[in-house]
């Protein structure tokens, strides 16, 4: 009898068994352009681990522990929120950049009536709390712990790893290899325990499963398994480096370039389209080519398309005295060609032949900045000539009246007719001189070409001071690669502002506080004071005297600054100062080799008569 009521049970296991393997045998997850990734639960069901994990670590950290024992759970929470870390960046990127912020003070103003003043709550100031202070405030240990504590669950929680299509997850796998080149070998969000390369292994190891679980998808077996090799090899290579010493040059050229190549590859291997509405081109191969920004995302919504007709009709508005008020000066005044569109001044000289207030800056890869002049008072570059067509001491014209002297010529009118359909306006104008200097960026330096395998032509100093750059020196935790701008990756949808605590002079022996308030105003927030956009180093050669107030006559001043900590590490009163007031400890070598890294910054077009 027993046999006969388990018999049935059998046979009933054994038939979906049979029929299990069957479906195993025969069904096969695909890659589809327009339908949600088949993938995606697999990946939610990876992520919802790594948050738990994370979430767990952190939620043993207590103020009643000791020192040690908070110092290895926050070093356990932190790996597994380093492998989330992909997936939030794409994801949840709000929340990513709350877990991640620096230990900045944050302030928002919208107007005199909506100042934000926000203390950060993030892994980075646990860091520096549980690693970078003597006496620990436990008050203030608490509040930040007790925050991720509660917000890594939320996250969680409210995740939208929904209806996300097979391009997405490739786009967060691309954003996320971006990420490591540009923050995550710099010492960016490990200032304390410069614990980057570590790190950058979590994210790989990441960016591994993901490949793991989109097996099936791939038509090209080799292609699966070279995604795999270069894991491997990555992975090996940050294993055997150390921070100071790590080389940087040949792990992007090597690595960040063959992975972004594998991704396009990929793409093709799916059969699917990345979105080519966002700011990196989504099939170029290398880091430091031409074409790896989409341009036109950093211009103005429905600016006109970006040609060669209108980038011509640009330069030659550029250099026209026409459209200043006194018809002397043009763009072309203020910023030349040979210095890299800069004058030589230490500070700008007007129309009137009084000095402006501030140094003028180069307009090279000017087009990839969120935010313009050193205040920051213009978001675009046709907003940014509204301010100097009206300032009294440059152009001292009004837009209607510079829009009628364009008019009244007959050859300028031709033009539009046929390069903006007859549109003749003040914004056509500026649109037409905007193009022209995002043209400017041409990607041609001795050093791009290096890392574009042109030629092999960089010296070991110079390769050292690129990896001093990226890595001991930290000055790429503000000027980001590849602009060597403030834009911050992966995203590039902002520019940053840093308080450097900058001298009058560059006498570092009797320093004196520069007095110019730069965010201070408009709003007139005390925690913006000395504030200033930070700029690119590209072309830096050309662009002397340097800073915003032209302190500084040559790059040896420049690195010797930073080496002494800024305004603060020279014991100046400079209580919101961004720049770490330590001295970064680099010898005359280290210091000579990163001046030598940053001429081979040049680009070859502005040194053409």
């Amino acid at each position: 009898m027993k046999f006969c009521k388990i018999f049935p049970v059998l046979i009933f296991a054994i038939i979906i068994c049979f029929s299990c393997k069957k479906s195993k045998e025969t069904y096969t997850k695909k890659v589809t352009q327009t339908e949600t990734s088949e993938f995606t639960d697999d990946i939610k069901t990876y992520y919802f681990q790594v948050l738990d994990s994370a979430a767990f670590f952190i939620k043993k950290l207590d103020t009643l522990n000791t020192l040690k024992i908070n110092q290895n759970y926050f070093l356990e929470s932190r790996k597994w929120y380093k492998k989330a870390e992909p997936l939030l960046i794409a994801y949840d990127y709000e929340n990513y950049l709350s877990l991640n912020a620096p230990n900045l003070l944050k302030v928002e103003m919208e107007d005199y009536t909506e100042i934000k003043k926000i203390k950060p709550k993030s892994y980075q100031v646990l860091e520096e709390y549980l690693f970078g202070e003597d006496t620990i405030d436990a008050k203030e240990l608490h509040r930040v712990y007790s925050y991720l504590q509660a917000r890594i669950p939320y996250i969680r929680k409210n995740h939208i790893l929904i209806r996300q299509k097979d391009r997405h997850h490739l786009k967060m796998m691309r954003d996320a290899i971006v990420n490591v080149a540009t923050k995550g070998i710099t010492g960016f969000d490990s200032p304390m325990l410069a614990n980057s390369l570590n790190e950058a292994i979590y994210n790989y190891e990441t960016l591994e499963r993901i490949i793991e679980i989109y097996e099936e998808a791939f038509t090209d077996a080799s292609l699966y398994s070279k995604w795999k090799e270069e894991f491997k090899n990555i992975i090996a290579y940050l294993k055997a480096g150390y921070f100071d010493t790590f080389d940087r040059y040949q792990f992007i050229k090597k690595h960040t370039n063959k992975q972004l190549e594998l991704v396009n590859k990929t793409a093709l291997d799916w059969n699917i389209a990345l979105n080519n509405s966002r700011a990196l081109n989504p099939k170029a191969n290398n880091f430091f080519a031409t074409d790896f920004f989409n341009k036109k995302m950093f211009a103005p919504p429905h600016a006109p398309e970006i040609t060669a007709e209108n980038i011509a009709l640009g330069k030659e508005l550029f250099n026209d005295k026409l459209l200043s008020k006194t018809g002397t000066v043009s763009c072309a005044t203020c910023h030349i060609k040979e210095k890299a569109f800069t004058d030589g001044f230490a500070k700008a000289i007007g129309s009137n032949g009084k000095k402006l207030e501030r140094n003028t800056q180069t307009l090279t890869y000017a087009l990839y900045q969120k935010t313009f002049f050193y205040d920051g008072r213009s978001s675009d570059l046709e907003a940014q000539i509204v301010n100097v067509t009206n300032n009294k001491n440059e152009f001292h014209i009004d837009l209607g009246e510079m829009e009628k002297k364009v008019k009244n010529n007959i050859a300028y009118k031709g033009k539009f007719d046929k390069i903006y359909g007859g549109k003749l306006t003040d914004f056509t104008i500026r649109n037409a001189i905007a193009n022209y200097i995002r043209s400017l960026a041409p990607f041609n330096s001795k050093f791009d070409k290096n890392m574009q395998g042109l030629e092999n032509t960089l010296t070991i100093e110079e390769k050292n001071g690129f990896n001093l750059f990226m890595g001991k020196a930290a000055c790429a935790t503000c000027h980001f690669p590849p602009t060597f701008s403030g834009t911050v990756p992966p995203k590039f949808n902002e520019t940053e502002f840093e308080n450097l605590g900058i001298t009058k002079t560059a006498d570092f022996n009797h320093p004196i506080l520069d007095e110019d308030p730069g965010l201070f105003y408009p709003f007139k927030v005390e925690e913006r004071r000395g504030f200033f956009k930070t700029a690119t180093v590209r072309n830096i050669e050309l662009t002397a005297p340097y800073m915003h107030n032209g302190a500084f006559t040559t790059l040896e001043e420049v690195v010797s600054f930073y080496n002494f900590g800024g305004g603060a590490g020279m014991r100046l009163d400079v209580p919101y100062q961004t720049l770490p007031a330590d001295s970064l400890h680099l010898t005359k070598k280290e210091s000579n080799a990163i001046v030598a890294f940053m001429k081979t910054l040049t680009d070859e077009t502005y040194l053409e008569k």
